[in-house]
């Protein structure tokens, strides 16, 4: 079987245009501390918002169709099929695309975030079904990997954490050079830019898409905070460093915008919370991200329409504090597909 990359397929850039938005219906009570009806509706208004750009289709369980129906409204589409979690991004496809009208999907191995989520076979198995389920041809690509921990410019570069890609837990047979020949095989990268570490205290190990993304070719969009955040400080600065020293795949330096961290936030353990304004998903005409109730959001929403000139952008505070509290936010939550 040939890779995408020898098929001529690479990932699009997110902001390119989309078909659809994918989408999977909160299932894992345990993970919301007797939030789950919450979050349920949290996931239909980041849903029904997508929805006035782009479809959207939700996959669903086929025991809980009915709730889903009533929760999300007559504009989003269902697809039921078994899952065990609602974090279409790391367990769904990435779609790549070949610039002919080609469409196809990578289905990477996933193993529940380095096996801290337990049943996840039913998660494992989601993304061949929704290829299959659309007649999308599928790339059975042989490395563990969500895909919340890239993000792709479209045009040869790709962003992720060692953090993530070189934890034991999820590929530690491979180095970061097979790493990154993987990203290239699959992705149809030329060049990988490793950061260090994600956020503070992601349960994630690290993904990229709470810590950076490009906005366009050769700008990055990457979180920072104020000095005296001494969880955060010093590895978000050590990442700010190694982009100001990176080029693109095209030889460009990097355009680096800094977003503000929000104020700290902390969970029913106490523990604090990876909050950021990084996790936005870029929909036809728009951008929908995550706001905290906090002084730094009207900041973050400025810094974002200025690198998204051309789109909306809508700010959810409620929607985005409770699936923050799910360990994520409105980039995980959704997976694009684009047009081919």
């Amino acid at each position: 079987m040939t890779t995408p990359t020898e098929s001529g397929y690479v990932m699009p850039a997110e902001w390119r245009e989309h078909r659809r938005c994918w989408m999977a219906w909160p299932t894992r009570a345990a993970l919301w501390g007797g939030r789950i009806e919450a979050a349920r509706a949290a996931y239909g208004e980041v849903a029904r918002t997508i929805a006035r750009f782009e479809p959207v289709t939700m996959v669903v369980p086929p025991a809980e169709a009915a709730q889903a129906h009533a929760v999300l409204g007559p504009e989003i589409d269902i697809l039921c099929a078994p899952i065990d979690d609602s974090w279409i991004r790391d367990s769904g496809p990435t779609f790549v695309i070949d610039g002919n009208g080609g469409l196809a999907g990578v289905d990477w191995r996933f193993n529940g975030w380095g096996g801290k989520y337990r049943p996840h076979d039913k998660d494992a198995a989601v993304a061949e079904i929704i290829l299959k389920t659309e007649d999308i041809p599928r790339f059975a690509a042989p490395l563990i990997l969500e895909g919340g921990s890239i993000a792709v410019d479209g045009e040869g570069t790709v962003l992720t954490t060692r953090e993530c890609l070189l934890n034991p837990n999820r590929n530690p047979d491979l180095d970061q050079d097979e790493i990154a020949r993987h990203l290239k095989d699959y992705l149809g990268v030329r060049k990988v830019i490793w950061l260090d570490h994600g956020v503070f205290n992601d349960e994630t190990d690290g993904h990229v898409d709470n810590l950076a993304c490009f906005h366009a070719p050769g700008k990055v969009l990457i979180c920072t905070c104020d000095p005296d955040d001494g969880e955060n400080y010093d590895r978000l600065s050590r990442n700010i460093d190694t982009l100001s020293r990176e080029t693109d795949a095209q030889g460009r330096p990097l355009e680096i915008t800094p977003v503000p961290l929000p104020t700290p936030m902390f969970g029913d353990d106490e523990q604090r919370l990876a909050a950021s304004y990084i996790n936005f998903y870029v929909a036809n005409g728009a951008v929908i991200m995550p706001g905290f109730g906090c002084p730094e959001d009207a900041k973050a929403r400025a810094i974002i329409a200025a690198a998204f000139p051309e789109r909306e952008v809508i700010q959810l505070c409620a929607a985005a504090l409770t699936i923050l509290h799910g360990g994520g936010n409105i980039h995980c939550i959704t997976q694009q597909q684009p047009v081919p």
